[in-house]
């Protein structure tokens, strides 16, 4: 089960760090955009374009972001738990909440983008008339996605409340100061003691 759990993770993964590099292309286009308007010669596609690779980067990266625990949660009270509390905790909210607005997410977002490639929907935002249509089918497939992570999540908390203790995950990515943070409180930690 941990295999099949983590080759979830692997596919969460693989999304979340191909459109990371939706940050270089949005930081280009970005950055071309505003050294145009300064030489006088503003693009009509800047705005277009820098708005679908946001949402695409903030879409797809959500499944990658649940896979490593990183989802931004009032923890004040949940740290406190014991492990079986918090998975507990955790299997009531994704049955009650997370899977109900995810699969309306699918559901609704393969009828949006549907209707979006069906008339080829361009932008009415700015005149570029740059087409919507390839942005918007990232909806389903980004809800499908948390979907799938979801379930890999549940999966998580009901080995937890079996054994007590949560299950590997993969992590990747940590603060490269978070080492020195801890040493330096130490440090200070035995310092205010020994005086």
């Amino acid at each position: 089960m941990s295999a099949f759990l983590l080759a979830i993770d692997r596919v969460s993964a693989l999304a979340g760090k191909a459109f990371a590099w939706c940050i270089v292309l949005l930081t280009a286009v970005v950055g071309w955009d505003v050294v145009v308007r300064k030489l006088g010669t503003p693009t009509q596609w800047g705005f277009d374009v820098s708005l679908a690779l946001f949402g695409i980067l903030f879409m797809m990266s959500g499944a990658y972001t649940l896979s490593r625990n990183g989802h931004v949660r009032a923890d004040l009270l949940y740290r406190t738990l014991s492990p079986r509390a918090q998975a507990a905790l955790d299997l009531v909210l994704y049955l009650a909440f997370f899977l109900p607005g995810i699969a309306a997410l699918v559901y609704a977002g393969w009828e949006f983008a549907g209707k979006s490639w069906a008339i080829r929907e361009a932008s009415s935002v700015t005149g570029s008339g740059l087409p919507v249509w390839p942005v918007k089918a990232f909806i389903p497939l980004a809800g499908a996605l948390l979907l799938l992570q979801a379930f890999a999540e549940m999966a998580r908390c009901l080995i937890c409340l079996r054994l007590g203790r949560w299950p590997a995950r993969q992590h990747d990515v940590e603060e490269a100061d978070v080492e020195q943070l801890k040493t330096i409180v130490r440090a200070a930690e035995v310092k205010g003691v020994t005086r």
